[in-house]
C-alpha cells in the first residue's frame, strides 16, 4: 500500500464502468485547478498571519501521514501537517500543534509563514540553538485526492523562537514524499521516496547529505549495491553514525493501468569509509539480521527508541488483485538492536508484583490455572480478530497478528530477565497505518493513522503511550472521538466544492447540528444496562430492540443475518461501555 492505503485501490471491480470513468475524468479536467495556483493562494492566507497566537485547544482532528516529534529540551511533542480523506475530499494540514506530556493538554501554534499545507514529508530534530524542527518534501493533493504535488522545499522551525524559515540551497533531491530523513553527525541524510503525476509514477533509491553548518546540499554516491527504489521504509541510525534501512514499498505497472506492489524486506546498512568525515566516502552493505523479523508489510511507522534500538510499529498487509486491494492491519511493535543485529517483537509483560504472586501460588500448588495458561500459550504467531461498531452501524472487522513468544537464544538480556513475560492488559491501540510516532525519555507515543475496512477508511485522532523500558501496558491519553469518523459515499453527480474550504477543513465541526441531535436522542433511547446484570442477559432482554437499529442503519435490502450479527455487536459494544 505505500504510504497511502487509498490511493492503491484500483477501483470497486465491475462496478467502475468505462462510461463511469470517462465521466470522472472530463469533470477532473474541468474542475481542477492547478495545483501550484492553489498552493500559492493558500501561501497568500498563510501571509496574512503577522504574530505568533498560541491557543489552548482540544487535540488535532483526525489525520495520518504527519510528523511527531519529541522537543530536543522540553518535555513536548510537535505535531506538524498530515491529511485526512472522508470518502469524497481529501485535506491536507500545515498547522502545528504542542502536546504537553506532563499536563497532557495540546496547544495549536500558529506561526506567521508556515510551510505549505503538505503529508507524507518528514521532520528531523537537533538540539541547535534551543532546539530545530526540519522539514523536507512531502506532498499536496487537489481535493479529489487525484493530483498531487511533490513538495522539494527545504524549512526549519527555530523552537526557541517560534519563527519558521525557509532554507533555499541548491542541488537538493527533486520533489519527492514518502522518503525517509534522519540527523546524523550534523547531516540531514535523506533516502528513496516517490514522485507521482498523473499518468506515472518513479520511485527513489538516491541518498542526498545535507550539512546542517554549511547549509549545502551533496548527492552522496555510495559504492557497492544498495536498496531497490522505495518509499515508507525504517531508516534509522547507529551510535557509529552509520545508517539502516529495512522495508519499504515500491510497485510496478504490469499492464495497462493495472500496477503490482511490492513489499520489500530485506535490509542494509550505509556507513562511511574512513574516519567519519562528510567528505569520506559512503558505502552500501547488505544485513542479514538475527532474531524474529516483522512479517512483510508497509505503511508502518518508525522512531529511536532507548538502548540502541530502533522500533517498528503498525503497518498493513495488502492481498492485490487487479481490481481490488485487501488488506490485514497490524498494532505490533518490532524492535532492531543495532548492536547484535537483531529483531525481536516487543511483547507486553506481566508487571512484577503480578508475577511475584503467580510465583508463590505455584510454590504453594494453589489454584493451577496460571499454569494451564502457560502450557497452552501458542508458540506461533495467533491471530484475532475483533469488530468495532461505527455510529452508522459499519462493523468493522479488525485482524491483528500477534508474535509467538521468541525462542529462548533470541532474547534480550531484560527479556530473559522477565521469563514469565506475557501478553498483558487488554488495552491497546487498535490495528493501524500511518501513524505519527515519537519517543520522549524512553516513553513511545503514537498518534492518529487509518485503517480500512472494505472501501471504507477511519483516520484516527486518538493518543497511546507505552514505557519502552518496562513494556507493561498501553496508556489512553487521547480516545477517539466517534463524531470525528465521516465518511461520504463516492457520488458519480458529485460536484467539486471550494476547493480553499476542501484543502484546508476536515474539522468535525462539519458535521450538521441536526445529526448530532438525532445521534444524542438515539444515545438516550438505548436500553440500560441493568445493576449487575450480565452480558448475555442483557442481550436476551435488548436483542428485538438492537435488531431494529442495526435494520434502520443497513437498509432495507440488508440479509437478515448479517443485521443480527451487527445487532449483537452494537448491543455488546453498549453493555461494554456502560458497565
Amino acid at each position: 500500500m505505500g504510504k497511502k492505503g487509498k490511493r492503491e485501490k484500483k477501483g470497486k471491480g465491475a462496478e467502475k464502468t468505462a462510461a463511469k470513468m470517462e465521466r470522472k475524468v472530463s469533470r477532473r479536467a474541468k474542475k481542477e485547478e492547478d495545483l501550484e495556483a492553489l498552493i500559492a493562494e493558500f501561501q497568500t492566507l498563510d501571509a496574512k498571519k503577522t504574530q505568533v497566537i498560541e491557543t489552548s485547544c482540544p487535540p488535532p482532528s483526525p489525520r495520518l501521514n504527519g510528523s511527531l516529534s519529541a522537543h530536543p529540551e522540553k518535555d513536548e511533542l510537535i505535531l506538524f501537517g498530515g491529511e485526512y480523506f472522508n470518502g469524497q475530499k481529501t485535506y491536507l494540514y500545515n498547522d502545528l500543534y504542542v502536546y504537553n506530556i506532563r499536563k497532557n493538554s495540546w496547544t495549536k501554534v500558529e506561526i506567521p509563514n508556515p510551510p505549505p499545507r503538505r503529508c507524507a514529508h518528514q521532520a528531523a530534530v537537533v538540539p541547535t540553538a534551543g532546539g530545530q524542527l526540519w522539514v523536507f518534501g512531502g506532498e499536496f493533493a487537489s481535493p479529489s485526492g487525484e493530483q498531487f504535488y511533490h513538495y522539494k522545499d527545504l524549512w526549519v522551525l527555530h523552537l526557541a523562537t517560534k519563527t519558521w524559515e525557509q532554507i533555499k540551497a541548491s542541488g537538493g533531491p527533486s520533489g519527492r514524499s514518502g522518503h525517509r530523513m534522519v540527523a546524523c553527525k550534523r547531516q540531514l541524510i535523506i533516502f528513496g521516496g516517490f514522485h507521482e503525476s498523473a499518468r506515472d509514477y518513479i520511485y527513489y533509491n538516491d541518498v542526498y547529505a545535507f550539512n546542517l553548518d554549511s547549509f549545502t546540499w551533496s548527492k552522496l554516491a555510495p559504492s557497492g549495491i544498495g536498496p531497490a527504489p522505495r518509499s515508507g521504509c525504517q531508516m534509522a541510525t547507529t551510535p557509529e553514525g552509520s545508517i539502516v534501512i529495512y522495508g519499504g514499498y515500491s510497485k510496478q505497472r504490469v499492464k495497462k493501468d493495472v500496477d503490482k506492489g511490492t513489499l520489500h524486506t530485506d535490509m542494509f546498512l550505509l556507513k562511511t569509509e574512513g574516519s567519519g568525515k562528510e567528505e569520506d566516502k559512503w558505502v552500501w552493505s547488505r544485513l542479514n539480521p538475527s532474531g524474529v523479523k516483522p512479517t512483510p508489510r508497509s505503511g508502518f511507522s518508525v522512531a529511536i527508541g532507548p538502548n540502541n534500538r530502533s522500533l517498528l510499529f503498525g503497518g498493513v498487509h495488502d492481498e492485490e488483485e487487479e481490481e481490488s486491494i485487501e488488506g490485514d492491519f497490524f498494532n505490533d511493535i518490532y524492535f532492531y538492536d543495532t548492536g547484535k543485529n537483531r529483531w525481536f517483537p516487543g511483547q507486553l509483560k506481566v508487571p512484577k508484583s503480578e508475577k511475584r504472586k503467580r510465583r508463590r501460588g505455584r510454590q504453594a500448588e494453589t489454584d493451577g490455572g496460571d499454569d494451564e495458561v502457560e502450557k497452552q500459550a501458542p508458540q506461533g504467531p495467533v491471530e484475532i480478530v475483533k469488530e468495532v461498531v461505527a455510529e452508522d452501524g459499519t462493523v468493522m472487522t479488525i485482524k491483528q497478528v500477534i508474535s509467538g513468544p521468541a525462542d529462548e537464544k533470541e532474547r534480550s538480556e531484560s527479556e530473559e530477565e522477565e521469563e514469565d513475560g506475557a501478553l498483558g492488559p487488554q488495552v491497546e491501540p487498535c490495528p493501524r497505518s500511518n501513524a505519527m510516532l515519537a519517543v520522549k525519555h524512553g516513553v513511545l507515543y503514537v498518534y492518529g493513522g487509518m485503517f480500512e475496512v472494505g472501501d471504507r477508511q477511519f483516520t484516527l485522532s486518538d493518543l497511546y503511550s507505552i514505557d519502552l523500558h518496562k513494556m507493561e501496558e498501553w496508556k489512553v491519553l487521547v480516545e477517539i472521538d466517534p463524531k470525528t469518523q465521516e465518511w461520504l459515499e463516492e457520488s458519480e453527480s458529485e460536484e467539486e466544492e471550494d476547493d480553499v474550504e476542501g484543502a484546508e477543513g476536515g474539522e468535525e465541526e462539519e458535521e450538521s447540528s441536526e445529526e448530532d441531535s438525532e445521534d444524542e436522542r438515539g444515545e438516550e433511547q438505548h436500553p440500560s444496562v441493568q445493576p449487575d446484570e450480565k452480558h448475555a442477559d442483557y442481550l436476551s432482554r435488548t436483542e428485538q430492540y438492537w435488531i431494529k437499529v442495526a435494520r434502520s442503519n443497513m437498509g432495507p435490502d440488508a440479509k437478515e443475518k448479517k443485521v443480527v450479527k451487527v445487532a449483537h455487536a452494537m448491543a455488546k459494544t453498549f453493555y461494554e461501555d456502560s458497565i
